[in-house]
Protein backbone atom coordinates (compact mmCIF):
# COMPACT_ATOMS: atom_id res chain seq x y z
CA UNK A 1 0.00 0.00 0.00
CA UNK A 2 1.03 3.60 -0.61
CA UNK A 3 1.24 4.53 3.08
CA UNK A 4 3.41 1.47 3.82
CA UNK A 5 5.95 2.48 1.18
CA UNK A 6 6.02 6.02 2.56
CA UNK A 7 6.73 4.66 6.03
CA UNK A 8 9.52 2.41 4.75
CA UNK A 9 11.09 5.40 2.99
CA UNK A 10 10.87 7.44 6.20
CA UNK A 11 12.52 4.75 8.31
CA UNK A 12 15.36 4.30 5.82
CA UNK A 13 15.93 8.07 5.53
CA UNK A 14 15.88 8.52 9.31
CA UNK A 15 18.45 5.80 9.91
CA UNK A 16 20.75 7.15 7.19
CA UNK A 17 20.63 10.74 8.48
CA UNK A 18 23.12 12.38 10.83
CA UNK A 19 20.74 15.17 11.85
CA UNK A 20 16.99 14.81 12.40
CA UNK A 21 14.78 17.88 12.79
CA UNK A 22 11.52 16.98 14.54
CA UNK A 23 8.28 19.02 14.52
CA UNK A 24 6.86 17.58 17.77
CA UNK A 25 7.77 15.74 20.96
CA UNK A 26 5.80 12.78 19.64
CA UNK A 27 8.16 12.60 16.66
CA UNK A 28 11.15 12.56 18.99
CA UNK A 29 9.56 9.76 21.02
CA UNK A 30 8.97 7.75 17.85
CA UNK A 31 12.65 8.05 16.94
CA UNK A 32 13.65 6.99 20.45
CA UNK A 33 11.52 3.87 20.01
CA UNK A 34 13.60 3.10 16.91
CA UNK A 35 16.86 3.62 18.80
CA UNK A 36 17.60 7.04 17.32
CA UNK A 37 18.64 9.59 19.95
CA UNK A 38 21.74 11.32 18.57
CA UNK A 39 21.46 14.34 16.30
CA UNK A 40 17.75 14.71 17.08
CA UNK A 41 16.39 18.24 17.54
CA UNK A 42 12.95 19.64 18.32
CA UNK A 43 12.60 22.60 15.95
CA UNK A 44 8.85 23.03 15.42
CA UNK A 45 6.92 22.58 12.20
CA UNK A 46 7.71 24.81 9.22
CA UNK A 47 4.15 24.19 8.00
CA UNK A 48 2.95 26.12 11.04
CA UNK A 49 5.21 29.05 10.24
CA UNK A 50 4.07 29.03 6.60
CA UNK A 51 0.41 28.85 7.58
CA UNK A 52 0.65 31.77 10.00
CA UNK A 53 2.48 33.86 7.41
CA UNK A 54 0.22 33.14 4.45
CA UNK A 55 -2.96 33.22 6.53
CA UNK A 56 -2.68 36.99 6.80
CA UNK A 57 -2.01 37.30 3.08
CA UNK A 58 -5.01 35.11 2.23
CA UNK A 59 -7.29 37.44 4.20
CA UNK A 60 -6.35 40.27 1.85
CA UNK A 61 -6.09 38.44 -1.45
CA UNK A 62 -8.47 35.48 -1.49
CA UNK A 63 -11.94 36.03 -2.95
CA UNK A 64 -12.94 32.38 -2.84
CA UNK A 65 -15.86 32.78 -0.44
CA UNK A 66 -17.30 35.55 -2.57
CA UNK A 67 -16.76 33.58 -5.77
CA UNK A 68 -18.48 30.49 -4.33
CA UNK A 69 -21.22 32.54 -2.66
CA UNK A 70 -20.72 30.85 0.71
CA UNK A 71 -20.71 32.47 4.15
CA UNK A 72 -18.09 32.02 6.84
CA UNK A 73 -18.91 29.12 9.22
CA UNK A 74 -21.95 28.16 7.13
CA UNK A 75 -20.30 25.35 5.15
CA UNK A 76 -18.11 22.30 5.58
CA UNK A 77 -14.89 21.77 3.65
CA UNK A 78 -14.04 18.28 2.38
CA UNK A 79 -10.92 16.88 0.72
CA UNK A 80 -10.30 13.28 -0.32
CA UNK A 81 -7.17 12.06 -2.08
CA UNK A 82 -5.56 9.11 -0.28
CA UNK A 83 -5.44 5.80 -2.16
CA UNK A 84 -7.08 3.93 0.72
CA UNK A 85 -10.22 5.97 0.03
CA UNK A 86 -10.05 6.81 -3.67
CA UNK A 87 -9.10 3.32 -4.85
CA UNK A 88 -11.80 1.55 -2.85
CA UNK A 89 -15.23 1.91 -4.51
CA UNK A 90 -17.12 1.23 -1.28
CA UNK A 91 -15.16 3.77 0.75
CA UNK A 92 -15.42 6.60 -1.77
CA UNK A 93 -19.13 5.86 -2.28
CA UNK A 94 -19.82 5.90 1.46
CA UNK A 95 -17.94 9.17 1.87
CA UNK A 96 -19.91 10.86 -0.90
CA UNK A 97 -23.23 9.56 0.48
CA UNK A 98 -22.32 10.97 3.89
CA UNK A 99 -21.33 14.37 2.47
CA UNK A 100 -24.66 14.56 0.64
CA UNK A 101 -26.56 14.09 3.91
CA UNK A 102 -24.84 16.67 6.09
CA UNK A 103 -26.71 19.68 7.41
CA UNK A 104 -24.68 22.28 5.52
CA UNK A 105 -23.25 22.81 2.07
CA UNK A 106 -20.01 20.89 1.57
CA UNK A 107 -17.35 22.67 -0.47
CA UNK A 108 -15.46 19.85 -2.15
CA UNK A 109 -12.31 20.70 -4.17
CA UNK A 110 -11.83 17.46 -6.10
CA UNK A 111 -8.34 16.04 -6.49
CA UNK A 112 -7.68 14.82 -10.08
CA UNK A 113 -7.18 11.24 -8.89
CA UNK A 114 -10.37 11.35 -6.88
CA UNK A 115 -12.31 12.72 -9.86
CA UNK A 116 -10.97 9.93 -12.07
CA UNK A 117 -11.92 7.22 -9.58
CA UNK A 118 -15.40 8.66 -9.04
CA UNK A 119 -15.99 8.41 -12.78
CA UNK A 120 -14.50 4.91 -12.99
CA UNK A 121 -16.66 3.62 -10.14
CA UNK A 122 -19.84 5.13 -11.63
CA UNK A 123 -20.68 7.21 -8.53
CA UNK A 124 -20.43 10.60 -10.23
CA UNK A 125 -24.19 11.06 -9.80
CA UNK A 126 -23.62 11.50 -6.06
CA UNK A 127 -21.85 14.77 -6.80
CA UNK A 128 -25.10 16.17 -8.20
CA UNK A 129 -26.49 16.41 -4.68
CA UNK A 130 -27.58 19.95 -3.85
CA UNK A 131 -25.54 19.61 -0.69
CA UNK A 132 -22.19 19.09 -2.44
CA UNK A 133 -20.47 22.04 -4.10
CA UNK A 134 -17.76 20.31 -6.12
CA UNK A 135 -15.07 22.60 -7.48
CA UNK A 136 -11.68 22.31 -9.17
CA UNK A 137 -8.57 22.22 -6.96
CA UNK A 138 -7.69 25.61 -5.49
CA UNK A 139 -4.43 27.41 -4.77
CA UNK A 140 -2.83 27.66 -1.35
CA UNK A 141 -4.20 31.08 -0.41
CA UNK A 142 -7.75 30.10 -1.35
CA UNK A 143 -7.37 26.80 0.51
CA UNK A 144 -6.30 28.58 3.68
CA UNK A 145 -9.30 30.87 3.37
CA UNK A 146 -11.64 27.90 2.93
CA UNK A 147 -10.11 26.14 5.92
CA UNK A 148 -10.27 29.16 8.22
CA UNK A 149 -13.89 29.90 7.46
CA UNK A 150 -15.28 26.36 7.46
CA UNK A 151 -17.64 25.19 10.16
CA UNK A 152 -15.63 21.97 10.12
CA UNK A 153 -13.20 20.14 7.86
CA UNK A 154 -13.65 16.57 6.62
CA UNK A 155 -10.43 15.21 5.15
CA UNK A 156 -7.97 12.37 4.72
CA UNK A 157 -5.03 14.75 4.29
CA UNK A 158 -2.33 14.86 6.95
CA UNK A 159 -1.43 18.44 6.11
CA UNK A 160 -5.04 19.64 6.23
CA UNK A 161 -5.51 17.91 9.61
CA UNK A 162 -2.64 19.95 11.01
CA UNK A 163 -3.82 23.20 9.43
CA UNK A 164 -7.32 22.68 10.82
CA UNK A 165 -5.79 22.11 14.26
CA UNK A 166 -3.67 25.25 14.13
CA UNK A 167 -6.60 27.31 12.82
CA UNK A 168 -8.85 25.88 15.56
CA UNK A 169 -11.36 24.42 13.14
CA UNK A 170 -12.93 21.06 14.12
CA UNK A 171 -11.74 18.22 11.88
CA UNK A 172 -13.15 14.81 11.07
CA UNK A 173 -10.53 12.56 9.49
CA UNK A 174 -11.57 10.00 6.86
CA UNK A 175 -9.03 7.46 8.01
CA UNK A 176 -8.70 4.73 10.64
CA UNK A 177 -5.46 6.18 12.03
CA UNK A 178 -3.51 9.43 12.02
CA UNK A 179 0.17 10.30 12.37
CA UNK A 180 -0.72 13.59 14.02
CA UNK A 181 -1.77 12.48 17.49
CA UNK A 182 -1.56 16.04 18.81
CA UNK A 183 -4.62 16.98 16.78
CA UNK A 184 -6.57 14.30 18.65
CA UNK A 185 -5.17 15.09 22.09
CA UNK A 186 -6.99 18.40 22.49
CA UNK A 187 -10.30 17.26 20.99
CA UNK A 188 -10.07 19.11 17.67
CA UNK A 189 -9.82 16.02 15.50
CA UNK A 190 -11.68 12.70 15.39
CA UNK A 191 -11.14 9.62 13.25
CA UNK A 192 -14.27 8.57 11.35
CA UNK A 193 -12.95 6.23 8.67
CA UNK A 194 -15.24 5.84 5.66
CA UNK A 195 -18.37 4.68 7.46
CA UNK A 196 -21.33 6.74 6.28
CA UNK A 197 -23.25 6.81 9.57
CA UNK A 198 -20.11 7.43 11.59
CA UNK A 199 -19.18 10.42 9.45
CA UNK A 200 -22.66 11.94 9.69
CA UNK A 201 -22.83 11.43 13.46
CA UNK A 202 -19.33 12.78 14.10
CA UNK A 203 -19.93 15.91 12.03
CA UNK A 204 -23.34 16.41 13.63
CA UNK A 205 -21.84 16.20 17.10
CA UNK A 206 -19.50 19.13 16.51
CA UNK A 207 -20.23 21.68 19.19
CA UNK A 208 -21.30 19.04 21.69
CA UNK A 209 -17.82 17.73 22.44
CA UNK A 210 -15.06 19.35 24.47
CA UNK A 211 -12.20 21.07 22.71
CA UNK A 212 -9.29 22.38 24.74
CA UNK A 213 -7.31 25.43 23.68
CA UNK A 214 -3.60 24.83 23.24
CA UNK A 215 -0.28 26.56 22.84
CA UNK A 216 1.40 26.51 19.47
CA UNK A 217 3.58 23.51 20.32
CA UNK A 218 4.69 23.20 16.71
CA UNK A 219 6.35 26.57 16.43
CA UNK A 220 10.11 26.66 16.88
Amino acid sequence: MEWAQEEINRIVADHLSDILFCPTKTAIKNLENEGLTKGVYLVGDIMFDALMHFSKISEKKSKILENLAVESKEYYLATVHRAENTDDPDRIKNILIALAQLDRIVVFPIHPRTKKRIEEFNVKQLLSSANILSIDPVGYLDMICLEKNAKAIITDSGGVQKEAFWLRVPCRTLRDETEWLETMKFGWNRLVGADCNRIIFAVGSIGLGVRVDFKEEYSA
